[in-house]
This record gives structure tokens, C-alpha cells and sequence, in this order.
């Protein structure tokens, strides 16, 4: 199926403020509660109370996500330190877990990036999972086909170099969210998982079938996205309202439903994360509630 995506044309105020009143291209008409919430000079931070499975029992933790827009180069697919002809506009978003599996930790972090003004936004995803036994990297990098590198300490998924055709992948519907839930695919298509579902469960990197809908409730919306191969669900809960926050979301093993995951939404703040790196600034963190 083809996307379907928002033509966006902004400027970006990446990780460092910049200036809000900077004109827009008046071509495209972004919402003013869209220009007002993302061109601030802030991130959007959101903390999550996590119900994490992992080998078969519940762990509690903390989950957080951090979207910010930041100028992005195409070339070499990083942050750009100034705007410039090689360099666009994205949306990123840091999704971090951290809980405990018995006397050792686990922390995953994934970083995806898309595109605010092209209809196949995808830019890039790095995934990586860090625990005592050891660690797990993966890095997508999008130019016209997937690009994929893998390492691991586990045998047969170590230094991996992958190629895959263009599809859509799991990681950026986080973003399709924030910009405009209309244009969430829907009905039968492949979909290549989370990067950190296919390293923690030991699954084939490629492209899965998969079914999405998106269901209305009277408090918010939720898309919720299965695998038939995978006995896999994945379902997001967002509000029905520009900025459209995600307010939580679940893991879901069809086969086992005791084996699933969850996260529910503890507080959301707008921050200029990147300057509150100094001592007393640990107080943001107890109005996120995070330990």
C-alpha cells in the first residue's frame, strides 16, 4: 500500500532554542496549536509507570519519551549543528526503557527519526539494549532502500549488514501519531517490528504481515497493530487532540496474554532538556517521578 503522509515545510529548533517567530512556509497550512507546541524551544517529555515482561514474569520500571525537532543532515544522517542546504527538518523521538530482572539491570533506548516534509518521512532508527550478560546494537539508515547493521553477543545475530527493500517499520508510527493520526495506514499490510522486540524475542530481521485499526474511545484513540506470524499486538493510546499525546501503550502476546507489557502515562512536561545539566536540576526528574 502506498502511504500516506502530511506535507509538512517548517524550521527546526532542534536540541538547542531557537527563535519561535521565524516564518513558516505559507504554501502549507500547519495548525496554529501545531507551530505553537513544537516550535517553542522545549522537547515534549513524557514518563511512564512500565509493566515490562521478560522471561515470562512481570518487572516494573520506568519508561520515557522525549520528541523533539531538531535539523537533521540527509548525507550522513545525524544532527545537524546549524541549518543548512544539507540538512531538513525531523522529528525525533528517544524511547527509553530501564527495569530489573532479578540482581541485574536492563536499559533500551530507541531513537527514530522521520522527515517532516516528505511523503515517505522515514529517516532513521538505532536501537540499543544493554544488560549484564551483555549488548545489543542496531542501526536502520534509510536511502531509498534499509540499510541495516546489527551487533549482538548472542551467536548468530552478531555483526550483521542487512538490506531490505523500502517498507513501513513499527518505530515511525510513533510519529505518524504526533503528526496527524488521520494518516495512520490501516487494514493489511507488512511492517517491519520494533528493533527491540526483534532483538529481545531473537526474531529474523525482515518484514512481518500485519493488520492495523484505529479504534475511538470517549477518552482517546488508540492504534493497535497485530501480528499474526509473531502472536503480536502492539496498541497506542493517544489523545484525540492536537498534540495528540500518547497517554500509554501495551505489548500484548496474543498467545500468552500473562506475557505482556504496558506502560501508563505518569506526567508530561515541556522542557529545554539539553540546558538542565547541572546540580539542582534533579528536580525535574522528581516532577517527572522518576527515581
Amino acid at each position: 500500500m502506498k502511504y500516506r503522509f502530511l506535507f509538512l515545510s517548517i524550521l527546526s529548533l532542534g536540541c538547542q532554542p531557537q527563535n519561535s517567530k521565524t516564518s513558516i512556509n505559507q504554501d502549507f497550512s500547519l495548525s496554529p496549536e501545531f507551530k505553537t507546541y513544537w516550535f517553542d524551544g522545549t522537547a515534549e517529555i513524557s514518563s511512564f509507570k512500565l509493566n515490562q515482561s521478560r522471561y515470562g514474569e512481570d518487572r516494573s520500571g520506568e519508561a520515557v519519551l522525549i520528541f523533539v525537532t531538531e535539523d537533521f543532515l540527509t548525507d550522513t544522517q545525524v544532527k545537524a549543528n546549524q541549518k543548512s542546504k544539507k540538512s531538513k527538518i525531523a522529528l525525533k523521538l528517544n524511547r527509553t526503557k530501564n527495569f530489573i530482572t532479578g540482581v541485574y539491570p536492563y536499559s533500551i533506548m530507541n531513537s527514530s527519526f522521520t522527515y517532516l516534509d516528505q511523503k515517505d518521512p522515514l529517516a532513521k532508527i538505532s536501537t540499543s539494549i544493554q544488560e549484564w550478560c551483555g549488548q545489543a546494537y542496531l542501526q536502520l539508515n534509510k536511502k531509498n532502500t534499509l540499510h541495516i547493521k546489527s551487533h549482538s553477543y548472542f551467536e548468530g545475530e552478531a555483526d550483521q549488514n542487512i538490506h531490505l527493500k523500502n517498507g513501513l517499520t513499527e518505530d515511525e508510527l510513533w510519529h505518524w501519531i504526533r503528526i496527524n493520526p488521520e494518516l495512520l495506514p490501516l487494514g493489511a499490510m507488512e511492517v517491519l517490528p520494533a528493533f527491540e522486540y526483534i532483538r529481545l524475542l531473537h526474531k529474523p530481521l525482515k518484514f512481518y504481515q500485519a493488520k492495523a485499526v484505529l479504534e475511538t474511545y470517549e477518552t482517546h484513540l488508540s492504534y493497535q497493530l497485530s501480528y499474526p506470524e509473531l502472536n503480536r499486538k502492539l496498541q497506542i493510546d493517544f489523545e484525540k487532540t492536537a498534540p495528540f499525546r500518547i497517554r500509554g501503550w501495551q505489548e500484548i502476546d496474543l498467545k500468552n496474554p500473562a506475557n505482556s507489557t504496558s506502560a501508563t502515562i505518569i506526567k508530561t512536561l515541556k522542557l529545554p532538556y539539553w540546558q538542565l545539566n547541572h546540580n539542582g536540576d534533579e528536580r525535574y526528574r522528581d516532577s517527572l517521578e522518576l527515581n
